[in-house]
């Protein structure tokens, strides 16, 4: 393998979004390092499969080091992992709020720590969070303050580091969808989140990859919170 050949790290790699643009970054002849709880080996070399719970500190060391030990550098880190639990606030419960602050936050920060130190030696980088526009944009009728919470301290983080590290070659964007048709989202649910969005109708898996793919492109492009969410950031 080329050692210039590109290398993308991608979190919840194991279905929906995160499945889908381990594909999107193959085809652009990347290496990939796809992790999962759940993720399995691949017969691809080009993917290196790291299995862990990225709220875990540890699993974000075995990324990095068997990431630069197989393919020897990091040009992305794609932050897609995630969860989403909506129910009105009175409802969330101790474990929701720890499950949440675990995943979506201090998975963000055990990796995307570790992809900066590695971008700087290089000064060339590019990281990417999946978020929401849940912060933006409050509905009460699918409540979500944790989703809120955590999702629109990403965008926070993304623009604050997209500052402090532009003069160092390292661009941080976020892309905040709707709602798309995922393992998260129940098919019984469909029709009344389709209501949400001006559009009338869920975003797809594509419509997230295909943003990520335009920032992956977009070189002069950096703290921008690209809304892919059917309107709602427009307003309803």
């Amino acid at each position: 393998m080329a050692a210039e050949q590109r290398v993308a790290i991608i979190t919840g790699a194991s279905q929906g979004i995160g499945e889908a643009l381990v594909r999107a970054y193959r085809d652009r002849d990347y290496r990939v390092v796809a992790n999962s709880r759940s993720i399995r080996p691949s017969s691809d070399p080009s993917i290196l499969a790291v299995a862990g719970d990225i709220a875990d500190a540890k699993t974000a060391e075995r990324i990095m080091s068997q990431a630069i030990e197989r393919f020897g550098r990091i040009d992305t880190l794609i932050n897609n992992v995630g969860i989403f639990i909506g129910k009105p606030f009175t409802e969330y419960t101790v474990e929701d709020y720890a499950n949440m602050l675990a995943i979506n936050l201090s998975g963000f920060f055990h990796i995307t720590h570790r992809a900066v130190a590695e971008m700087l030696k290089r000064r060339a980088g590019h990281i990417v969070q999946i978020t929401s526009s849940l912060d933006e944009n409050a509905n009460s009728q699918a409540p979500s303050a944790l989703a809120a919470l955590t999702k629109g301290g990403l965008n926070a983080a993304t623009k604050s580091l997209a500052v402090e590290y532009a003069s160092r070659g390292i661009r941080v964007n976020a892309v905040a969808p709707g709602a798309v048709k995922t393992p998260m989202h129940a098919p019984e649910t469909y029709d009344f989140l389709a209501k949400l969005h001006p559009v009338g109708r869920m975003g797809e898996v594509r419509d997230v990859v295909d943003a990520v793919m335009y920032l992956e492109g977009a070189n002069f492009t950096t703290g921008e919170i690209l809304h892919v969410d059917g309107g709602q950031s427009a307003g309803l």
